[in-house]
């Protein structure tokens, strides 16, 4: 290809159409019209010796080339979008702006206090619109309709950054007068009955299989590995709802230490440390490449993990 052949606003063309994978909404999303976006995507075939997007019984999908030409053709306008750009210094305490965060409601009890604290003080302009797992997929990541999500996180698209916020041990919550207190050990934990919570990732759960240790999580295969295998009696994504159902029954809850730390001056529960070893879990934050080099999002990462380190 010839780039005295290329006319760049085809790349923004094509990289909407690829994400759209429909003429008609991608020339809405432009502002064109349907003939003027089916032009540009003929163009598009012509430079690139290439069908690019091909018509089947589930819609536009793109060919092979496509595919490979996406991120790269992303990854090019933002590169074009960083030049063009003017060169000011992000002045926090002038901003008017709101960022959208996914965050679990682990996160969103233990970071989120802390990360408006210090937005109150220092630019009282920021708003936060905080997002849970099940209203945010990767494409809305990857496209940057979404700044940036904090969770624990299996897996990850390889184009996301990403960053440790903390890392996090486990401990176990009880109600204060629950009878296992007399005789708290490793066969008394595995005897009692419990609540399994967790919230990894982002999307639309699924239910869970109690025979599908692996998918279980840190708890269950650390018990696993022991060759033993607890009870639970109720499953929830919610660490909060977690919490309150110990302090109501007899279930043990065991989650993320610095969770189970916010209820320390609660006189109706207590907190003990597992009675096995569970490896740490990692608390993420990723984002867009789109917005890797954005002055306000790199302030409010920056922050984000200065406040991480001081907890």
């Amino acid at each position: 290809m010839n780039i005295e052949r290329a006319d760049l606003n085809l790349l923004v063309h094509l990289d909407v159409l690829l994400r759209e994978r429909n003429v008609t909404r991608a020339a809405n999303y432009l502002g064109l019209s349907q003939p003027a976006m089916s032009n540009g995507l003929k163009r598009l075939r012509e430079l690139f010796d290439d069908p690019l997007l091909v018509r089947t019984r589930e819609g536009m999908m793109p060919t092979e080339r496509a595919l490979e030409l996406q991120p790269m053709v992303r990854e090019a306008l933002a590169a074009i979008d960083r030049v063009i750009q003017p060169n000011r210094d992000f002045e926090p305490a002038d901003a008017r702006r709101t960022f959208r965060i996914m965050a679990s409601d682990y996160a969103e009890s233990t970071l989120i206090p802390p990360l408006l604290k210090e937005l109150r003080e220092r630019a009282p302009g920021i708003s936060l619109d905080i997002m849970t797992p099940s209203d945010v997929s990767f494409v809305d990541v990857e496209q940057g309709k979404v700044d940036m999500v904090i969770n624990r996180f299996d897996s990850m698209p390889q184009s996301f950054h990403q960053a440790t916020v903390w890392r996090d041990s486990f401990s176990c919550v009880m109600r204060a007068d629950n009878p296992i207190l007399d005789d708290y050990n490793l066969q008394s934990y595995l005897r009692a009955q419990h609540i399994w919570v967790s919230k990894t990732g982002m999307g639309v759960g699924v239910g869970v299989n109690p025979e599908d240790v692996q998918r279980l999580g840190w708890v269950d295969e650390a018990i696993s590995r022991l060759g033993e295998k607890r009870t639970i009696a109720v499953f929830t994504r919610h660490y909060q709802v977690a919490m309150l159902l110990a302090e109501q029954s007899d279930l043990i809850v065991t989650v993320p230490t610095r969770l189970a730390q916010l209820a320390r001056d609660n006189p109706r529960v207590v907190r003990r440390d597992p009675p096995l070893e569970i490896p740490p879990l990692e608390l993420k934050m990723a984002w867009s490449p789109l917005l890797q080099q954005s002055a306000p999002h790199r302030w409010l990462r920056r922050l984000i993990l200065d406040i991480g380190r001081q907890l």
